[in-house]
């Protein structure tokens, strides 16, 4: 049995991690209370990030709970070989309970997988300069 972690490495912590996602959306997955917006990385394991604004969770409370679930149900989908995902929170999401946050996530976590799949294959290191090392 796999073991069911969520190492720092499954996250995306610095802004910069942020920003490549946000700069260069390949995979946008809408729901009425979640929009998820992915691009393919090159490390061989999917990495996520939430953002969770105080306009549509008024309490710390309601953030918290539905970054859990969110954290929960990536954890047990390792559907993903490599892409950065960030979870976003639209409005309405204080009023789900937990069955229907998480019943959400796992077809949301389904379609975004789907459209990987889908994706046409990208050139092998794309972010390397072309020509190096030739003389």
């Amino acid at each position: 049995m796999k073991a069911l972690n969520f190492p720092k490495s499954h996250r995306l912590l610095r802004p910069a991690d942020y920003g490549s996602v946000f700069n260069d959306v390949q995979l946008k997955v809408p729901h009425k209370n979640f929009l998820i917006l992915a691009t393919p990385n090159n490390l061989g394991h999917a990495r996520v990030g939430l953002v969770f604004a105080k306009k549509n969770l008024k309490l710390s409370v309601q953030r918290n709970r539905i970054k859990r679930q969110v954290r929960e149900t990536f954890r047990h989908n390792h559907e993903f070989p490599g892409v950065d995902i960030i979870v976003l929170g639209r409005q309405g999401l204080a009023n789900l309970d937990n069955k229907t946050v998480r019943k959400s996530l796992n077809d949301l976590w389904q379609r975004l997988a789907k459209k990987y799949y889908q994706l046409p294959p990208s050139q092998p290191a794309t972010f390397s300069a072309a020509g190096e090392g030739t003389g």
